[in-house]
């Protein structure tokens, strides 16, 4: 059955045939011409009325969110289960939708599908709200006729990408609230504090020791040239997102997170059980094995693991097997590769990915915990070196100026 479709398989060729013949079938529509606007023979006052209402019910609403398009999957699947018609699912389900622009990409599907369409080209029409894997996998499950059970299975890895998300985001809260205080401490105590001694020490700075005269020196930026810091700071901020923006600065902090210590092994696991969690979803949702490893690379989330995948794709295109390719990485551990090549060996190539993916996700979260244990300490140790280095270079003046009063 899937050889008959595996010219609309071929690496991700799938969504783009989807995405064409929607955009044919749109085509072909009878084109309505344009209607005059309605408030042109209104009166100003019932303009001007109709412009207060529009201000007034204006809200900034953004698209949907990865939860947004989990709960559509979630209530779809249940409803399909249930036996209503595919059309009638979306139709309800935009009806119970606060977010107009998720509403309005709905009702879209619905349009689309009633005017002929399939439901992964209806998707692949809005490449920015479901992704390749996505509508690759709805498209399995239109050719196999397991519809509900392929929204299930869709719903559940949803749901564990955003566990995986969730706890990395957990995790880094506490360290960024410590660095905050550390930065804000820092702040008062330069800014507030230290002016207060600066008195003391005119006349006298020949006393003072380096520390001390950095110390005021950047008292004295922050407090006079403050608003120049923050056009700084917000400049070099736009400038490393534009640089890890291009080709070559993503290649470099893709690496880097690869090197640094505590991230790396967090990175790693992390770009290691996402892969391998879609390879095996999309093979038991049948997806075509071409079709499953150019799907993986392209949501890898690092460069390097993107590029490894696109070799593996080549290799497997003339003939070798996935676990011979990933192989001539170093960037799969050797059990990995081994599992996967018994896998092959045995036919049960997407139960191993599944077990294997199921153990790095417990392997992921003993990682975010040990991480986050070991950076608490570290940011505490290094907020008290700041504060200490501070009050030292305040006190040390006042004792060596005290000892040479009493000298005299």
């Amino acid at each position: 059955m899937f050889e008959k479709s595996s010219r609309d398989y071929g690496g991700t060729s799938a969504v783009e045939d989807n995405r064409g013949r929607a955009q044919a079938l749109r085509r072909q529509e009878p084109q309505h011409p344009k209607r005059r606007h309605a408030a042109a023979g209104q009166s100003p006052d019932k303009r001007q009325e109709s412009m207060l209402e529009k201000i007034r019910h204006f809200r900034v609403e953004f698209g949907p969110s990865k939860r947004d398009i989990l709960n559509f999957t979630n209530q779809l699947a249940v409803m399909v289960r249930a036996g209503i018609s595919l059309q009638t699912s979306l139709e309800s389900i935009a009806q119970q939708n606060e977010n107009a622009k998720f509403k309005a990409v709905i009702i879209d599907l619905k349009n689309q599908i009633e005017a002929g369409q399939s439901f992964s080209q209806a998707l692949a029409e809005h490449p920015q709200v479901f992704s390749n894997l996505y509508i690759s996998m709805v498209a399995a499950a239109e050719i196999s006729g397991s519809m509900s059970l392929m929204l299930q299975k869709l719903a559940e890895y949803l749901d564990a990408e955003a566990e995986t998300r969730s706890q990395i985001k957990g995790a880094m809260v506490y360290p960024i609230i410590i660095a905050v205080m550390a930065v804000a401490v820092t702040i008062f105590l330069l800014c507030f504090v230290l002016p207060r001694f600066t008195a003391i020490f005119a006349g006298k700075e020949h006393l003072l020791p380096t520390p001390t005269k950095v110390l005021i020196a950047t008292s004295t930026f922050l407090r006079t040239s403050w608003f120049f810091i923050l056009p700084a700071l917000g400049a070099l901020m736009w400038g490393f997102s534009y640089f890890i923006g291009t080709p070559l600065g993503r290649l470099w902090w893709d690496k880097t997170k690869l090197v640094l210590p505590l991230i790396k092994t967090l990175c790693r696991s992390l770009y290691i059980t996402r892969s391998l969690h879609t390879m095996g979803v999309l093979m038991h949702a049948g997806v075509p094995i071409l079709n499953t490893i150019s799907i993986t690379a392209q949501i890898s989330g690092n460069v390097l693991y993107k590029n490894m995948w696109l070799g593996v794709y080549e290799n497997v295109r003339q003939g070798k097997k996935i676990a011979s390719s990933l192989s001539q990485y170093d960037l799969m551990p050797p059990d990995v590769v081994q599992m996967v090549q018994s896998g092959e060996d045995s036919g049960t190539l997407s139960d191993v990915l599944r077990d294997v993916s199921n153990y790095y996700a417990r392997v992921l979260k003993t990682v975010i915990k040990t991480v986050t244990s070991m950076i608490e300490p570290l940011m505490i140790v290094v907020m008290g070196v700041l504060v200490g280095f501070i009050a030292m270079s305040i006190i040390l003046p006042i004792f060596k100026m005290s000892s040479a009063v009493a000298g005299r």
